[in-house]
């Protein structure tokens, strides 16, 4: 960390716990997965502040986090989480699901039409 108050992205996100390996955050972030403050961004040596917003895929999930301090170290999960808040409304939609034959299962299926 500098005196500026600022984090490596790369280093951000492994010590969040949002990578498991700082390399595998590297690589992350050189595909172009991140957006910082609504832009993209491909470079792992890339400044993060206090007060940023992240959106970055967790998962088969896209998480959108608004830093709230920056980490010293990558410790416990949460402490970790400490150091974020989740800006997503709450859990995703249903949205329905494939089944073995390939057609939509719906989770409330309309009534059939009476003739």
């Amino acid at each position: 960390m500098s005196a500026a108050g600022s984090i490596r992205l790369d280093k951000l996100l492994w010590f969040l716990r949002f990578a498991r390996s700082r390399s595998l955050a590297q690589a992350i972030v050189a595909a172009g997965h991140i957006r910082l403050d609504g832009r993209r961004v491909t470079r792992p040596s890339c400044a993060v502040h206090v007060g940023q917003t992240l959106v970055l895929p967790v998962g088969e999930r896209i998480e959108v986090v608004r830093l709230l301090a920056l980490p010293v170290r990558r410790g416990p999960a949460a402490e970790a989480r400490a150091c974020y808040r989740n800006l997503d409304a709450g859990p995703p939609a249903a949205s329905p699901a494939i089944s073995g034959d390939g057609k939509a299962v719906h989770p409330n299926p309309a009534p059939d039409p009476i003739e």
